[in-house]
């Protein structure tokens, strides 16, 4: 499939007999989704045997190793300076530490050292390794034990030793960690994102202190923003051009829902001007990564990630294009009269990182203090949740959940159609790679992710739903495509 060409998106091959590759995934039969709300509840439950293989993710688990399959963002490259400080890092339920080697290369390993198991997040970061300050013991950043200064020379056998290393690269900005077994890795999801040069891409990390799927799943709901984000404004109030208009219009959208090459996709739609459909398309992307339709289809080039840092924390990591039309780079939704609209304020305060496992990009307003909720700006109408700052809104909801959702506690409704179809998705590729030893989507063909886009817009397109996606991206504004390059 081509870039701007994703007739190919909604489809998946098979491999032919005797070619010797592992097969694809094929999807099966995904949860019934009935307009009928409590035929929906009871068709789309999610059992408590699904909901721990969703949402654990440590070594050995279903969805820890479907997870393994794909590269993962793990750091901003700036964290890591050459023979600088080591930085602990957790990731899928694995303390590990990184470190820029005098060569600038990346080093991600176990952080225990293999010699007697003292943490190397205490050593020497020199002369092109890391050194065990407890026997002196010498690692590269392949895992390579370089030296054995403890050991008389007679009786050195550092070549029969080995840290627990993973394969480590940079791009966009991040240093991108490889934790699966194989010994080929894959390329890089071949995300448009990934395609812009480096000085033209906007990053950033927010820690949330929540299972990875609750995270995921609060970008793939829709229906929340004409409340959560926007349950105080009148229609009356904002200019129809306005970006919030049409969902305060109508807060109640319908759905179109369905499978991928790279994931899932909803299409929320509701009547526009007369004749005209507003539409808001967005995608889940395998293993974790988001694409919100939070600007422009036309030039909202982005990616959101959801990284597992263990079962009850993640890492937010966004990546969008600054020459886009995205949240980031248009002005911040205000009333008729200019009047910025409350609760819509951009910006993340954090907490000072410290060098614990989980010390990194929290926010300064958490659960402790309640989110910074006010109380009186909620009653006034002036923000309807009373947390101001629409990241910050959703990382209440989600946090507040507890660190891993009930899921026997919920009664999912049909706006849930994405949520319940991204969990059968997930499941039954985990599943298959568990069985069948079938390869997840976008491990072995990352050109796959290379035909999702999400954004929104109004149109009189009356052909498939479907159809209008495709005649939309092959109109869109595309950064230039580069060779996707096997990761090294």
């Amino acid at each position: 499939m081509g870039q701007g060409d994703p007739r190919g998106a909604y489809q998946q091959s098979g491999v032919a007999a005797g070619s010797g590759r592992q097969p694809r995934y094929t999807p099966g039969r995904p949860a019934k989704l009935s307009g009928d709300p409590r035929r929906h509840q009871e068709d789309a439950m999610t059992t408590a045997m699904e909901g721990r293989e969703l949402t654990q993710v440590g070594a050995g688990t279903v969805m820890g190793e479907l997870m393994r399959q794909y590269w993962i963002p793990a750091a901003l490259s700036s964290e890591l300076t050459r023979d600088g400080d080591p930085l602990r890092l957790m990731l899928l339920g694995e303390r590990l530490i990184a470190f820029r080697d005098s060569a600038g290369r990346v080093g991600v390993m176990d952080h225990r050292c293999p010699h007697r198991c003292a943490s190397l997040f205490l050593g020497r970061n020199e002369e092109g390794g890391i050194r065990c300050i407890c026997h002196g013991w010498k690692f590269n950043v392949s895992g390579d034990c370089i030296d054995m200064p403890s050991v008389p020379p007679h009786q050195d056998f550092k070549q029969k030793v080995k840290a627990k290393a993973y394969p480590a690269i940079e791009r966009a900005g991040i240093v991108w960690v490889h934790m699966g077994s194989s010994a080929k890795t894959p390329p890089l999801p071949a995300f448009e994102i990934l395609d812009v040069p480096d000085d033209e891409i906007g990053v950033s990390l927010v820690q949330r202190e929540c299972n990875y799927l609750q995270a995921l799943e609060g970008e793939i709901d829709t229906s929340h923003f004409g409340f959560l984000h926007a349950g105080h404004v009148d229609p009356d109030d904002v200019p129809e051009d306005n970006q919030v208009y049409y969902t305060v219009t109508n807060r109640t959208p319908e759905y179109h829902v369905a499978d991928t090459a790279w994931g899932t996709q909803y299409a929320a739609y509701r009547a526009a001007a007369p004749d005209h459909v507003y539409w808001r398309f967005a995608n889940f992307l395998f293993p974790f990564w988001s694409q919100a339709p939070n600007g422009e289809f036309g030039s909202h080039v982005h990616a959101r990630a959801w990284v597992p840092l263990d079962d009850g924390h993640t890492m937010f990591c966004f990546l969008w294009w600054k020459r886009g039309a995205s949240a980031m780079t248009r002005p911040q939704p205000a009333f008729k009269d200019g009047t910025l609209i409350g609760g819509t304020g951009r910006g993340n305060k954090f907490l000072p990182n410290t060098t614990d496992w989980l010390g990194r990009w929290r926010l300064a307003s958490n659960a402790s203090n309640d989110w910074g909720i006010d109380r009186a700006a909620q009653r006034s109408d002036t923000i309807y949740s009373g947390i101001d700052g629409i990241h910050l809104q959703d990382q209440a909801i989600t946090e507040s959940m507890g660190s891993i959702t009930d899921h026997a506690f919920e009664h999912l409704a049909p706006s849930d159609q994405m949520i319940t179809r991204t969990r059968r998705r997930l499941l039954m590729a985990a599943r298959a790679l568990r069985d069948e030893r079938a390869l997840p989507p976008g491990v072995e063909d990352a050109e796959v992710f290379r035909g999702a886009r999400s954004g929104y817009f109004v149109g009189d397109d009356k052909n498939p739903w479907q159809e209008i996606y495709s005649r939309k991206l092959a109109a869109a504004l595309h950064p230039p495509s580069r060779p996707t390059r096997a990761a090294r």
